[in-house]
């Protein structure tokens, strides 16, 4: 069922103009109730690729944010890699959906082989992305974690939780459309979800957009140069 006219975004670029003015909004209400931490840095945007990465750039460029990544792999079934039963993130443990995995009688040991993939995967993006720039470091930062939307929501949970050991001082999660449910879920791993449409019957990501084209490495990689003023994309690897 296609969702009303109005709750479907241009593109990723025109969704991250306006979650960036939700965005803003939540930081100043944490403003008022003096509960922004203080200090010179501003806060961080950090974006999962691929889709993430121009929402979460016109979200920096909105809020007046330092930009990164925070890459995350999603898990699949041995059988049926695209159907996500976990995720894992950099520097993180695997997160698994164990209500998924008991309807198809696994347990997470069985997955050991796709997990070690994904973990190959995700160096490849870090290296693709990031070339020698290193990890973003969270420590007392209000970081802002942005998707170009949220279904399961185990790549986000998986992501979160990784960040959540480097000990920010708030950390969000903030898509422009999250199914209801999976909102419910992740809301325990951060201080606040933020979104611009969370409903109930989700039933794909797509049809939010008009234009919800795949994106590249390449695309993603320019993308974030830019975003970082670097001179060049990093060479493919």
């Amino acid at each position: 069922m296609w969702p009303p006219e109005h709750e479907r975004f241009a593109d990723r670029t025109a969704a991250g103009r306006m979650l960036g003015t939700a965005v803003a909004a939540h930081l100043r209400q944490l403003s008022m109730a003096g509960k922004r931490p203080t200090g010179e840095l501003p806060p961080m945007v950090l974006a999962l690729p691929r889709g993430g990465v121009p929402v979460g750039v016109a979200v920096a460029e909105g809020i007046g944010a330092d930009f990164d990544l925070v890459i995350s792999r999603k898990i699949g079934l041995p059988w049926q890699a695209d159907h996500g039963v976990g995720a894992i993130a950099e520097n993180g443990p695997p997160v698994f959906d164990r209500s998924a995995l008991a309807a198809v009688g696994l347990n997470a040991s069985d997955l050991g082989p796709a997990v070690q993939r994904e973990r190959v995967e995700l160096r490849r993006r870090q290296e693709r992305y990031r070339g020698s720039r290193p990890a973003p470091d969270v420590a007392g930062r209000m970081v802002v974690v942005v998707d170009d939307g949220l279904a399961t929501g185990v790549t986000a949970r998986a992501a979160v939780r990784a960040l959540q050991a480097g000990k920010p001082a708030h950390l969000v999660f903030a898509a422009p459309v999250c199914a209801a449910e999976s909102v419910d879920l992740l809301a325990t791993d951060v201080d606040a979800v933020i979104d611009m449409h969370s409903p109930r019957e989700f039933h794909a990501l797509g049809l939010y957009y008009r234009n919800f084209a795949p994106l590249t490495d390449a695309h993603v990689a320019e993308l974030c140069m830019r975003a970082w003023g670097a001179a060049k994309v990093p060479a493919a690897v």
